[in-house]
């Protein structure tokens, strides 16, 4: 069975903690896009765990972790979160592959990131790690892949700087490489998991374009960067927040407004925990956005979402979500293909009543407050898509199962 996890918002859903949760039982777990732009939090009981490239799977010992062809590869950070995991007393070695597919990130595409971010017409706050670069290069067919390190006749090709830079890390990566289409062979009848990164509306066709990612990080990347084809997908599960959070630029038509909400923004950013894994950045805060959410739903045949950080409201008298926006002073439930348009919507909000108590003890749906679950059906309605899973807090333990995920087709 193959199960694909991937952001329904812009990203820092906590699907690092979902993945984590849904890898107990897995097989295998495999990160398909992105690169350590992304970032992924695990908290097992007292420890805590900062993952960038690493799959969340990882922290099991017992289970085998791949980085997908569609990802782009820093050796350095790679290898640097590898040995934090070691120190944190994960052993990963003979653990952690890589498709000799996926692309490598040279330290000259951090400064070609900066650099190309400040010269654009609209700039889109790069993290500068050079994502970008990498996936501009393998689009223009002028990429290095892992493949090409184990190709004696493809590294003299090489210039100085890039050979210096990749010679330590050679032979470890012919080491942990492997072809991923027969890999994935021996996972057929295996339960395989499938880790996206960012977001479905930062996904760079289906997303907010100009203010996107340069990857896939909508389901259908888990075909093209876990080597598995559409038919042998099993689920989708999308993971959003019980409000919207969004780091860098961009149009974010449910943003928090000093003027309409006062202090609402920074109390759910403090309550939340909303600063980047990757460069503590403060995230931008505001509603949920359902007609942004179904719009996710719809685009990644999402079949069951989950809800995250439902938690944060329970010190609120209402809850409030966007229903639909004000265009140009018409009404549209449509989410926009054009950053412009969205910058100009305003939310048509809905005020629901709060619960007013501390969730995050919870183990069963039945016991959530009915103005929780009177808030979940709402959401469910609306995007026409079920709830499968509600977090109420950071740990694993705290995860209410409504609808089991590894079940038979």
């Amino acid at each position: 069975m193959k199960i694909v996890v991937i952001g329904a918002q812009w990203g820092d859903e906590g699907k690092g903690k979902i993945v984590d949760f849904l890898a107990e039982e897995s097989d295998l777990v495999v990160r398909f896009s992105g690169g350590a732009n992304a970032g992924h939090t695990v908290v097992h009981g007292d420890a805590t765990y900062k993952l960038h490239l690493v799959p969340s799977g990882v922290i099991y010992q017992d289970k085998k972790v791949v980085l997908g062809s569609a990802m782009v590869i820093d050796p350095e950070s790679l290898f640097s979160e590898l040995q934090t995991l070691q120190e944190q007393g994960i052993a990963w070695e003979g653990r952690v592959f890589l498709s000799d597919r996926a692309h490598l990130v040279l330290p000259s595409y951090k400064e070609r990131d900066r650099e190309l971010d400040a010269q654009r017409r609209n700039p889109i706050g790069t993290t500068g790690r050079g994502i970008g670069i990498a996936y501009a290069q393998k689009a223009d067919r002028d990429g290095i892949r892992v493949a090409d390190l184990a190709d004696d006749d493809f590294l003299p090709s090489l210039r100085p700087e890039e050979r210096e830079f990749l010679d330590p890390y050679i032979e470890r990566f012919r080491k942990m490489s492997v072809n991923l289409s027969s890999f994935m062979e021996e996972y057929r009848e295996a339960r395989v998991l499938y880790e996206g990164a960012q977001g479905a509306l930062l996904d760079l066709d289906m997303g907010t374009y100009p203010f996107v990612s340069s990857g896939c990080s909508t389901a259908a990347g888990a075909c093209l960067g876990g080597a598995v084809g559409p038919m042998d997908i099993d689920g989708v599960l999308g993971v959003f927040k019980a409000y919207s959070t969004r780091v860098g630029n961009g149009p974010f038509p449910t943003e928090f407004r000093s003027e309409r909400d006062g202090d609402l923004g920074n109390q759910i950013r403090e309550i939340g925990h909303e600063y980047g894994v990757t460069t503590g950045r403060p995230r931008r805060t505001g509603y949920l956005d359902l007609p942004a959410l179904r719009y996710s739903c719809r685009g990644n045949s999402i079949t069951s979402l989950v809800l995250t950080h439902l938690d944060v409201y329970d010190q609120f008298d209402e809850i409030t979500v966007c229903v639909g926006y004000r265009i140009d002073g018409e009404e549209d439930t449509a989410f926009p293909s054009s950053c412009r348009r969205l910058e100009r919507a305003e939310p048509i909000l809905k005020v629901f009543k709060g619960w007013k108590r501390d969730i995050s003890g919870i183990k069963s749906y039945d016991d959530l407050p009915r103005e929780a679950k009177e808030y979940i059906q709402f959401i469910e309605d609306f995007v026409d898509t079920p709830v499968g899973i509600v977090s109420v807090g950071p740990e694993r333990s705290q995860t209410v199962i409504r609808q089991g995920v590894w079940q038979s087709r």
